[in-house]
């Protein structure tokens, strides 16, 4: 419990924390959080650890752990300071599918810039200010669509973990590139013997196809923009249920 507490003070009131714990002048909470969030972006997630953040701020490990507990917290508030960073735009004018696909693309922006926030591992989400800000905009596109506030949050929860499974489906498709065409030329020929389109006639037939049409066997852009619109689809027979105000 009292790790906790002291995760919510420095989500919340970081200067607060480092004037009462009298830290060495010249290094701050912020500073370790923006140079665990550079290493992230630069090397991805494995390459943060309490030591390697410590060697780039020029400092022993033992002096990191004054200023964050351990890389759990690390990456809460490295999470929240990316999330409060993100660029939001009301748009109550515009009709709910037009907000939803907005925020479904602010959050595939997200995760372009910072991808290791796609690997986030699963639980409790950081509630500071970063993620209460971002919680707060996204509820507001759901306004007028006649959901309760559970419903809501559960619809929300759905948009939100379609775009992060994207991503990471993305991010292991920029990882194959490469290695993904050396493979088709190699087996290619050994394939076109095996894959008789007698035995799989429309296995064959449909992977062409759709080989021929997004020009890989994976094309995470066209496999976002089908998917956005099916969950929209989804939660467009939701909301039409809902009883006219």
């Amino acid at each position: 419990m009292a790790e906790a507490r002291h995760t919510i003070d420095l989500l919340w009131f970081p200067d607060a924390v480092e004037k009462r714990r009298g830290r060495r002048q010249g290094l701050s909470v912020p500073q370790v959080v923006e140079t665990g969030i550079r290493l992230a972006d630069g090397e991805g997630l494995e390459a943060v650890t309490m030591r390697r953040v410590a060697q780039e701020l020029g400092v022993v490990p033992m002096t990191l752990y004054t200023y964050v507990p351990d890389k759990a917290t690390l990456l809460e508030l490295m999470l929240d300071r990316v999330y409060l960073a993100m660029a939001r735009v009301e748009r109550p004018e515009e009709p709910w599918r037009a907000r939803l696909a907005a925020i479904a693309e602010e959050n595939r922006r997200l995760y372009a810039e910072h991808p290791w926030a796609a690997e986030m591992p699963a639980g409790r989400p950081p509630l500071g200010p970063g993620l209460m800000a971002k919680y707060e905009h996204e509820l507001k596109a759901f306004e007028g669509c006649g959901l309760d506030d559970v419903t809501t949050d559960a619809a929300l929860t759905f948009l939100i973990g379609f775009v992060q499974s994207s991503a990471r489906a993305a991010g292991v498709a920029a990882a194959q590139e490469g290695t993904d065409a050396q493979w088709w030329e190699v087996n290619s020929a050994r394939l076109s013997v095996v894959l008789d389109e007698r035995a799989y006639p429309t296995a064959v037939r449909v992977g062409a196809a759709a080989g021929a049409a997004q020009g890989a066997v994976i094309n995470p852009d066209q496999a976002y923009g089908f998917g956005l619109e099916r969950v929209l689809d989804g939660l467009g027979v939701l909301i039409a249920t809902q009883p006219a105000d």
